[in-house]
């Protein structure tokens, strides 16, 4: 996709490289897709089931679809057709979330 550090991602076994926007991650573009879906996936079922959600977790997602625009961005050039699908059926999850939550009674875990 993009030039990558000659650092490999912390996921035993897999010997891919990290794009720049992921090397805080430590992890390739593929593993970070694959636990950004579980992260989206586990949130979206926590609110379907009116289970209170922590702001915390909702701002790692946010994070995590500011750094698939990112890699999209940087990878505009020479992309991986299978994960810029895969980045961007992601970003479209993150906003059906965003949706359902702000047209949902979602409750929010407050700081004590």
């Amino acid at each position: 996709m993009t030039a990558a550090f000659p650092v490999r991602c912390r996921r035993a076994g897999c010997v891919n490289s990290l794009p720049q926007g992921l090397a805080g991650e430590q992890l390739c573009l593929d593993h970070f897709l694959d636990e950004a879906f579980l992260r989206t996936d586990e949130t979206l079922e926590r609110a379907r089931q009116g289970e209170t959600l922590d702001p915390d977790d909702l701002e790692w997602l946010l994070s995590d679809a500011l750094a698939i625009v990112k890699n999209l961005e940087e990878g505009a050039g020479d992309p991986n057709p299978e994960q810029r699908d895969r980045m961007l059926e992601l970003l479209l999850i993150l906003a059906n979330l965003h949706e359902y939550i702000a047209h949902h009674s979602v409750r929010l875990m407050r700081p004590a």
